[in-house]
């Protein structure tokens, strides 16, 4: 069974996403890499929450903008993705990029992860940035709630 869940912590407000679409946009993106979705769980959170939480379960004394616990079984991807909304806020005026679309290419990143796809060795950032773009080229537009 396919079941995504949102939540916050620290000083953030949820984004107003169109959770169904969402939902089916992820289940796509996962079937092009032959993945079927199971429970994904989404925390969005401050930097201080982030910052605890790679220190905590990672032993990195840094922020970054996502963690993502991989819980994946043979049948479905699984997993809890914590991405901090204050680094990504700043990732994207850093890059020139509108939050909202650097806000989902975090949130597909972290299913990206699940569906095997790395970023830390050589050449793998590329090829985390080709499935990213390839991800973003499918998101439907009313991806988020009018405001």
């Amino acid at each position: 069974m396919t079941e995504i869940n949102y939540m916050t912590q620290g000083k953030v407000e949820m984004p107003r996403l169109n959770e169904p679409v969402v939902l089916d946009w992820i289940v796509a993106v996962a079937a092009t890499l032959n993945q079927k979705v199971g429970c994904l769980t989404y925390v969005f959170c401050d930097d201080e929450y982030i910052l605890e939480t790679n220190r905590q379960f990672l032993g990195h004394d840094y922020y970054t903008d996502i963690i993502t616990f991989d819980y994946t079984n043979s049948r479905h991807i699984a997993g809890d993705v914590v991405i901090s909304l204050d680094t990504v806020r700043s990732n994207a005026e850093g890059l020139g990029v509108d939050y909202k679309t650097e806000l989902m290419r975090v949130i597909i990143h972290g299913v990206l992860h699940l569906c095997g796809i790395n970023d830390k060795g050589p050449g793998e950032r590329e090829l985390m940035e080709q499935h990213e773009n390839k991800a973003l080229s499918i998101l439907p537009e009313n991806v988020f709630l009018a405001d």
